[in-house]
């Protein structure tokens, strides 16, 4: 099992010229709850299983099991999600010594872009390229799980406000 370290940000500015590719993300949950994941990813012509386990440190780190699958593997799979499919565009911009994954997301929770940025450990230093905002690690809300389930679409005037500020 390999250590998940990651942070993720709210987008505030143009980032698509900076990609250097983009992929076509379906993912589903068959199950979540309590921090816990088990997912199933199509990205492109490829499926992936991944398990994430809870985070004991506010969002940044958690394990994470993930494998490959057939693509039809994955097509079945995602006959047993839990309700709620996150859709997505996911656009990877390579700045400064590190690879910034925006998703840009699609149906029911387009609207929302988000930024993550994978690192070596907790405390490793990145700059942050310009279209990065808020800070929203360890925010349940933007999780991939809490999205399916409320997505964004659905945020009460409360939720949009948190979110707009």
């Amino acid at each position: 099992m390999a250590l998940e370290i990651e942070r993720k940000f709210l987008v505030n500015g143009p980032y698509k010229e900076l990609a250097a590719s983009y992929t076509h993300i379906v993912q589903g949950y068959i199950c979540s709850g309590q921090g816990r994941t088990v997912r199933v990813r199509l990205r492109d012509r490829q499926a992936y299983l991944t398990i994430k386990g809870p985070s004991r440190d506010g969002g940044l780190t958690r394990y994470e099991f993930e494998k490959e699958i057939t693509r039809d593997e994955g097509l079945s799979l995602l006959h047993l999600c839990e309700p709620g499919i996150v859709e997505k565009r996911r656009w990877l911009i390579p700045f400064e010594g590190h690879t910034f994954e925006v998703d840009e997301f699609l149906g029911l929770n387009e609207g929302l872009v988000v930024a993550e940025v994978e690192l070596a450990s907790p405390t490793e230093a990145f700059a942050r390229p310009p279209f990065i905002g808020r800070e929203v690690t360890g925010d349940r809300k933007y999780y991939n799980s809490s999205l399916r389930a409320c997505p964004f679409s659905s945020w009460n005037d409360s939720l949009r406000a948190d979110h707009d500020r």
